[in-house]
């Protein structure tokens, strides 16, 4: 058993069901936040730009809002979820270490609490999978699906 299929399965083990209910909050969470971005692409261009990436403003602009949509979608149904989070990473990472800090850390800057927590969701949701009751697990579990 390689080492991801073993983290994999401690994940599958250790997933209560309540958090299946914070990885659809999450998930619409995402698709809301990629919503906001495409009706205003100006203000995720400002930050972008703010950022000094010239020449990768509007591929960065068009990725982010993409991957939050999608992400998003993928993440509240609970198919792929760990490949759904894993491709949401870099853009928090980018959000909490770049873009919002330049604000300060204080309560006030809640842009930037809500980039950690959500990170730290999808990092857990990267860890432990999408959960009992998810689009995987039914794949997973229905004998249509099953490899014979």
């Amino acid at each position: 058993m390689t080492t991801i299929e073993s983290i994999e399965n401690w994940g599958d083990r250790h997933h209560p069901a309540w958090l299946d209910i914070v990885r659809i909050g999450l998930g619409l969470l995402l698709f809301f936040k990629g919503m906001s971005f495409i009706g205003d692409t100006s203000y995720l261009s400002t930050l972008v730009e703010g950022l000094h990436f010239n020449a990768w403003t509007f591929v960065a602009v068009h990725y982010v809002a993409f991957a939050h949509l999608v992400g998003g979608l993928l993440i509240t149904l609970g198919c792929l979820t760990r490949l759904a989070a894993a491709s949401q990473v870099p853009i928090l990472f980018v959000a909490v270490f770049f873009a919002n800090i330049r604000n300060g850390f204080t309560f006030v800057n809640s842009e930037l609490w809500l980039s950690i927590v959500v990170l730290l969701l999808l990092g857990l949701f990267w860890l432990i999978g999408s959960g009992k009751f998810s689009f995987d697990e039914y794949v997973k579990n229905h004998p249509a699906y099953k490899m014979k």
